[in-house]
């Protein structure tokens, strides 16, 4: 064999490999893809359910903050109480969930603990690193100060 079909071979190999791989994550009504796709923005995660007050009080000031600083964050919920289909849709739209839903526990794919109470919020940097674990509920300009701050630091 030589060293032309030798690559091709590899190459081939390589590219069913990576094909056949199992997605990291899964966004309700959306794409899969690999954790690092979320590298390159802040990254921040927010553990709601609709039996939490302030869970849903907090939902418009995630929005807020989403479209407003969407070319350097990304805000995904989770729903604590891990609804699919019809269930979570129901919740979405009741509870005015207007920033991606990610199906696929965080803390499994990011390796934290369950949160002992929420709201939970955890933000990460472009680079992917934990800075802050947030209980309670957040605000557009609380968000926008952490960012602020871990910026100047980095």
């Amino acid at each position: 064999m030589n060293l032309k079909n030798k690559n091709f071979l590899i190459l081939s190999l390589l590219l069913f490999l990576y094909a056949c791989s199992k997605p990291d994550y899964e966004l309700f009504e959306g794409p899969t893809g690999n954790k690092s796709d979320f590298l390159g923005k802040w990254l921040v995660i927010n553990y709601w359910a609709d039996w939490c007050p302030p869970c849903i009080k907090e939902m418009p000031e995630l929005e807020s903050f989403y479209k407003l600083n969407k070319s350097k964050a990304l805000v995904l919920a989770y729903n604590f109480d891990r609804l699919e289909g019809e269930e979570l849709r129901d919740q979405i739209e009741r509870f005015k969930v207007n920033v991606p839903s990610i199906l696929t526990d965080p803390g499994l794919l990011f390796g934290w603990e369950v949160p002992i109470s929420l709201p939970a919020t955890y933000i990460l940097t472009p680079e992917g690193n934990l800075v802050e674990t947030l209980i309670g509920p957040q605000t557009k300009s609380g968000l926008e100060d952490i960012i602020s701050k871990y910026e100047k630091l980095l």
